[in-house]
C-alpha cells in the first residue's frame, strides 16, 4: 500500500518524533532528581545517552519499545513493512556497536525500556540507585 501522505507532509510528520525528552525519560529524571542523584544530559558520548552519571561512568539509555524492537511490544507496521524492517534493524544494529564502543572506553551501559518506565518507574530508579551504589 503506498503512503496517503506526500514525501513533504511524511518529512514533517517524522520530524516531529521526539528524541529527547519523552515522557519515560523526563519521568525517570525527575524521580532521580528528588532522591538526590545529579546526572548529565547531552554529555556528548556515542550513542547520546538520556541519562549520564560521569563520575561513575555510568551511561543509561531509555530505549522506545518501537525504534529499539522491544522483544514484548514492537509490531511491524503494516504499511512499508521492508522500510520499517530495515529501519528498526539498523537502529539495533546501532545501539549493540554503541554498547561495545562505551564498554571498551570503560562506560557500563544500561538500557532500559520505555514500557518498564512506564509499568514502574520507582522500580527502574531504584536499579539505577543500586548500579550506582555499587560504583560509590
Amino acid at each position: 500500500m503506498a503512503d496517503v501522505l506526500t514525501k513533504k507532509q511524511r518529512s514533517y510528520c517524522m520530524s516531529q518524533v521526539k528524541n529527547r525528552n519523552t515522557k519515560p525519560e523526563v519521568s525517570v529524571r525527575k524521580l532521580l532528581w528528588q532522591k538526590g542523584f545529579r546526572y548529565r544530559i547531552e554529555y556528548g558520548l556515542r550513542g547520546k545517552p538520556d541519562i549520564v552519571f560521569p563520575a561513575n561512568n555510568i551511561a543509561i539509555f531509555i530505549d522506545g519499545c518501537f525504534w529499539h524492537h522491544c522483544p514484548m511490544h514492537y509490531k511491524t507496521p503494516e504499511t512499508n513493512t521492508k522500510f520499517w524492517k530495515n529501519k528498526i534493524l539498523q537502529n539495533k544494529k546501532r545501539d549493540y556497536k554503541n554498547n561495545i564502543q562505551l564498554r571498551k572506553a570503560g562506560w557500563t551501559v544500561l538500557r532500559i525500556w520505555e514500557h518498564e518506565v512506564k509499568k514502574n518507574p520507582i522500580k527502574v530508579v531504584n536499579k539505577i540507585i543500586n548500579l550506582l551504589k555499587k560504583g560509590i
